[in-house]
């Protein structure tokens, strides 16, 4: 590829924003700008645009997989929409007023008796960004702290009385969306947050990100594959940029999974999409097997932060 940050730069406005905030570190003025355009065209217009009268997407808050209110919601967040953004302000609220499950925290499934750890670390993430001053987020912080688990992680299976280890997926989940609560500022548990957080970077580190703390093989190869959106699976990617972005400090555990990111780029530059997780969805942003946006972006700055990056 002649030019990747031409080619990044040029892609959709959604890419351009995160590109120019971080890669190029940008003017605040230039970032803003492009961050306000994601509700007026491209791929945030267009999941916008599938949005009911009722501020729902989909058949309900968490089906179908991945076009309901929940994953259209972390699909907006992710791909940077303006906190703003009224539409999905709307929508937020919807999730923030559901019914408790039995133990705590919003019960956006209903199907259970109980809240489901993965699915309220995905909705503190989102909530926090679309409506950081909301104190409903408190109850979410509150059932996340009361549910981590003695090995720091989480867990969607931990009332399970055969439940003994963190899983990495349901972690991940969960840290996701401790790091953008405390962004809010509301300051609730700070202490505790922080402590359950450090408990849990150790608990992924442990499994050098990505392998059996027992026997040191791959838990799932899935977890090495570059996909995007990660929706709640979790993969080595989406953990190192879960660690740039929390500004956690390199440590050895992670080499192997740096290795592995940096050994996918493509002669051209560029990082592939290398899976996609099955599911109906709104529309897709990028085709498997194709270079990826997304995932050179998120690859790129994985490596510029942990000083890995040689030339883009």
């Amino acid at each position: 590829m002649k030019n990747l940050l031409e080619w990044l730069t040029t892609g959709d406005v959604s890419v351009q924003y995160q590109v120019h905030r971080d890669l190029l570190d940008s003017s605040a003025k230039t970032t803003s700008l492009l961050q306000e355009r994601i509700q007026r065209e491209g791929w945030g217009l267009r999941f916008l645009g599938k949005q009911k009268s009722n501020g729902h997407w989909g058949i309900s808050f968490y089906q179908p997989k991945w076009t309901s209110t929940h994953y259209t919601l972390l699909d907006l967040k992710t791909i940077g929409l303006s906190p703003g953004n009224e539409a999905a302000q709307k929508a937020a609220l919807l999730v923030l007023n559901e019914p408790r499950g039995a133990h705590g925290g919003i019960n956006l499934a209903q199907s259970l008796l109980d809240s489901d750890v993965c699915v309220n670390g995905m909705a503190l993430s989102y909530s926090s960004w679309f409506l950081p001053k909301d104190h409903r987020l408190q109850i979410i912080v509150d059932y996340l702290l009361d549910t981590q688990m003695t090995d720091g992680g989480w867990n969607c299976r931990y009332l399970n009385p055969e439940t003994t280890h963190s899983s990495l997926h349901s972690t991940l989940s969960v840290l996701e969306g401790l790091l953008e609560f405390r962004r809010t500022r509301q300051r609730y548990r700070l202490s505790e947050i922080i402590v359950a957080e450090k408990k849990a970077i150790l608990f992924l580190l442990k499994h050098n990100l990505y392998q059996s703390h027992r026997t040191g093989k791959t838990i799932d190869e899935r977890m090495l594959k570059l996909s995007f959106p990660c929706r709640w699976r979790y993969d080595i990617l989406r953990c190192l940029d879960y660690m740039r972005d929390a500004n956690v400090p390199y440590d050895a555990a992670m080499e192997s999974a740096l290795e592995i990111i940096a050994g996918k780029r493509r002669a051209d530059g560029s990082w592939p999409l290398q899976e996609k997780h099955k599911g109906k969805v709104h529309f897709d942003m990028e085709k498997t097997g194709t270079s990826s946006r997304w995932n050179t972006l998120r690859c790129l700055r994985v490596l510029k932060h942990f000083g890995r990056l040689k030339a883009w």
